[in-house]
């Protein structure tokens, strides 16, 4: 009974890690969704359509698909009902539901707005105003660059801008090769996975910040791209503040096409502890509110030490992962273990024992070491201060008269 108890913890604590690794960045943003992103291997799938199963039908309402009775009573006796697909949420209605980035929501908004307006004025026959909608996201790790981006695509699917509404995320490594000519073709072929959709191109400085030419290249095959599939793709470039400043600002042909700029600022305290309770209810965990405190300062400690490059969501992530991985370690030593135990969080799982006592050890070694090497360097005499012990200090003032008349008799 005990081993098959183990076992089976064993087995809950890999999950949950699993799970957790495998989480895509925008769960530390908001409450977990129904994604709707299309399988990136299906040119084909349209970013307006929901693929409705052939077992089911869809009858006007406001629930969105309902289920045929007769075909679900079917699935019922072919070993269980089949719960129904959920409707896909509206792009804005997930972007207003992230924490912070309230001045991001303003300015996606207005983007849009725009967007469909010139849309619409072109449809009715009128003239619409060419503006660029390719842009520079600039701002520290772990902000929401990525999760905004990809909601941006499907925001322009829906309102027509897009044919699909998908992110192609890349950074240099995913567009510069090794060898001359082979740059043009693999940045190509990330181009045409994004066509119909965005591509988002991470510190989007790397390609211009070396010597060699391929980094080039691969902006020249990226620009001719923009321009010829200017109705159905949109570049996002994104890096920290400063040298993705200088990158657009190196180049003409970068700086006449991306004129627009959003910053994303750090998330304040506040909203950093917001998300780290987003991920406690998405994974079912509970924590003890004198715990929660500490958390809170060891957050504030780190964002106060890295100001200039905080990792923001993502230092909230390793946390936690570090956070419940010593609370894995700790409740696996129980020999039963119950719901709560699995769940709850304390302060002895702020702390890893082992790594603590490895750390300790290592600074005992390294004073030793210090002292050692000390000791062997050799010491130098100083003449000045070889002088005989009951030597009288020479008095070097000069003498008074009374001191003179004194010497005389």
């Amino acid at each position: 009974m005990e081993k098959d108890n183990t076992e089976e913890l064993i087995r809950q604590i890999q999950k949950t890690r699993q799970e957790l690794a495998s989480s895509l960045y925008n769960d530390f943003f908001s409450e977990p969704q129904v994604s709707g992103n299309l399988p990136k291997s299906d040119p084909n799938a349209g970013a307006d359509k929901t693929p409705v199963p052939e077992n089911r039908t869809d009858t006007p309402s406001s629930g969105g698909v309902q289920t045929a009775e007769p075909q679900a009573q079917t699935a019922q006796g072919q070993g269980g009902a089949q719960e129904p697909p959920q409707p896909e949420e509206d792009p804005m209605d997930t972007l207003n539901s992230l924490i912070g980035l309230d001045k991001i929501k303003h300015d996606v908004k207005e983007l849009t707005d725009f967007a469909r307006i010139q849309k619409a004025r072109k449809d009715a026959g009128l003239k619409s105003v060419p503006v660029s909608l390719h842009l520079v996201f600039t701002g520290n790790p772990g902000t929401g660059k990525t999760t905004v981006a990809r909601i941006l695509a499907k925001l322009y699917a829906q309102i027509g801008i897009l044919s699909k509404g998908q992110l192609i995320e890349v950074d240099r490594s995913g567009l510069v090769a090794g060898y001359i000519g082979q740059t043009a073709l693999k940045t190509q072929e990330q181009i045409q996975k994004a066509l119909g959709g965005v591509l988002f191109i991470d510190e989007a400085y790397a390609l211009a910040s070396r010597q060699e030419d391929f980094g080039q290249e691969a902006i020249d095959t990226i620009l001719k791209a923009m321009e010829d599939h200017r109705d159905d793709l949109i570049v996002i470039v994104a890096g920290y503040t400063g040298p993705m400043e200088e990158f657009i600002n190196s180049n003409p042909g970068l700086r006449s096409r991306f004129n627009k700029y959003i910053e994303f600022p750090d998330y304040t305290l506040d909203e950093l502890m917001g998300i780290f309770d987003l991920n406690l209810k998405k994974y079912d965990y509970t924590i003890e509110e004198e715990t929660r405190g500490h958390v809170r300062e060891k957050l504030a400690s780190e964002k106060l030490a890295t100001l200039e490059n905080f990792a923001n969501a993502r230092a909230v992530r390793n946390l936690f992962e570090e956070i419940i991985t010593n609370q894995a370690r700790r409740v696996a030593e129980m020999k039963d273990p119950t719901l709560e135990d699995l769940k709850l969080l304390t302060n002895e799982d702020l702390t890893d024992p082992e790594e603590e006592n490895l750390d300790a050890a290592a600074f005992v070694n390294a004073v030793a070491e210090s002292e050692a090497a000390d000791a062997q360097e050799p010491q130098t005499a100083d003449p000045e201060a070889a002088e005989p012990e009951n030597a009288e200090p020479e008095n070097t003032e000069p003498k008074t008269t009374e001191q003179e008349t004194d010497a005389e008799e």
